[in-house]
């Protein structure tokens, strides 16, 4: 029988078990709550929109509690969970430790499988950042100044935003309006590889969300998006992650440095895939420490 646990892939983040350690965080999460103030479930689509889902399509704000004279950089951040599982909830220490260190954070939902594909999934994060680009000033965030940030899968549809600019060209932007990458163990690099090959037991599964059509799945794949002119990027990868992880990490590191996009990969060692996101609880990893010189918080 095939195990999640003993599957040489994947990305699938085991959900309870990230969910019970934020629930062990909660208790000395109150300290940074105080320092910082979430507006909780604003919708980033209009609710006369025909696809509007009332759960997916809703954000929740992070914003310092002290003011400041200038606006502040935003980060966006999408969660992981193998495009079928998932939530902005799990993930608000994040906001509460980058809003604590003057960094504005959107913690987004979006559509999952199997009621969508991924294309739909990468199109609601690109209206949620729209959505910021549009409003983050009136939370004293910069508009010029707009991150994306993910892990697992979540990373992948973030490296999508960042080398896809139809996405946007979609919405009716002219420009991508992504300053900045932050990759945390990303999922998804090259899904036409991957399931092209299907190497591994329960690999089937995947096609629920990127369906059979392997045109599709280069188109969101970001390895097959890179070019000259891509916002730079932070990659982080875990020393103990999944294997497909580490090698499509590496290539695409290596295709950003053909075409002169500026980036770096880091390798953590000994970290297994979830303790690359639960360790965003501590404000003194290195994750943090470069996201702020990043995005200019510093």
């Amino acid at each position: 029988m095939f195990s999640l646990f003993s599957s040489p892939f994947l990305w699938r983040v085991p959900v309870a078990l990230l969910t019970l350690a934020v629930v062990l965080f909660s208790m000395s999460g109150y300290a940074i709550s105080c320092q910082s103030h979430r507006i909780k479930d604003v919708t980033y689509v209009a609710s006369t929109s025909p696809d509007f889902d009332p759960e997916r399509h809703i954000l929740d704000l992070y914003t310092p509690s002290k003011k400041s004279a200038t606006a502040r950089p935003v980060v966006v951040f999408i969660h992981g969970g193998s495009w079928t599982s998932g939530s902005k909830n799990i993930y608000w220490f994040i906001g509460r430790r980058l809003a604590k260190q003057g960094v504005i954070t959107a913690i987004i939902n979006y559509r999952l499988a199997p009621a969508v594909e991924v294309p739909s999934m990468a199109s609601d994060c690109a209206r949620a950042v729209q959505w910021t680009k549009q409003h983050i000033g009136e939370y004293g965030g910069d508009p010029n100044r707009i991150f994306v940030m993910g892990h697992s899968a979540g990373a992948g549809l973030a490296a999508l935003l960042a080398t896809n600019n139809q996405l946007f060209t979609n919405l009716g932007l002219a420009r991508n309006p992504v300053k900045g990458v932050i990759l945390d163990d990303p999922a998804g690099l090259d899904m036409f590889d991957y399931l092209t090959k299907m190497q591994y037991p329960g690999d089937e599964r995947y096609l629920i969300p990127y369906g059979k059509n392997p045109a599709l799945w280069r188109t969101v794949s970001p390895m097959y998006h890179v070019e000259a002119g891509c916002p730079p990027m932070l990659i982080y990868v875990g020393g103990k992650t999944y294997p497909s992880i580490t090698s499509s990490s590496k290539r695409f590191h290596e295709k950003l440095q053909e075409q002169g996009v500026k980036n770096e990969l880091t390798t953590l060692p000994g970290k297994k895939h979830i303790p690359m996101v639960t360790q965003l609880f501590w404000k003194d990893n290195i994750i943090y420490r470069d996201l702020l010189k990043f995005v200019g918080a510093e």
